[in-house]
């Protein structure tokens, strides 16, 4: 059970160790505040896998693999990325409505009036508290 320095080398045989044995690899993080440590622990009974870090460089490395483990825990394929095509037709902003056609308010919906607790304050405000007698 020795931690892994190398980022890559631990991003690399922590999937691979997913990849033999998806029925039993457990994937466990950890997040020490008292210390800032980040403990990563990947294991399949038979071979241990840690990696630990101080430095917040590592989160979205972290992420990645995080993302990278549940996609192949979950069995689904990243959406795919939609980029929109741009032309001169898809770049014209169409025209604002009439002013007439705009209507402001909805006649079926009442407005929404705030009515305060009984002797609370208003607006959800917190009461100051009274000083110490002395």
């Amino acid at each position: 059970m020795v931690y892994i320095n190398s980022w890559q080398d631990y991003q690399e045989a922590a999937e691979a160790l997913y990849s033999k044995s998806p029925d039993k690899t457990r994937y466990c993080v950890k997040w020490k505040s008292s210390e800032g440590k980040l403990v990563l622990k990947i294991t399949d009974d038979t071979t241990c896998l840690k990696f630990q870090t101080h430095s917040s460089i590592f989160l979205n490395r972290f992420e990645a693999l995080n993302r990278s483990l549940m996609q192949k825990m979950t069995n689904t394929r990243p959406a795919a990325l939609t980029i929109p095509t741009t032309s001169r037709a898809a770049t014209a902003s169409p025209a604002p409505p009439a002013a007439s056609s705009v209507k402001l308010e909805h006649p079926a919906t009442p407005p929404l009036t705030t009515v305060p607790a009984a002797g609370g304050p208003v607006g959800g405000g917190v009461k100051k508290k009274k000083g110490k007698k002395k």
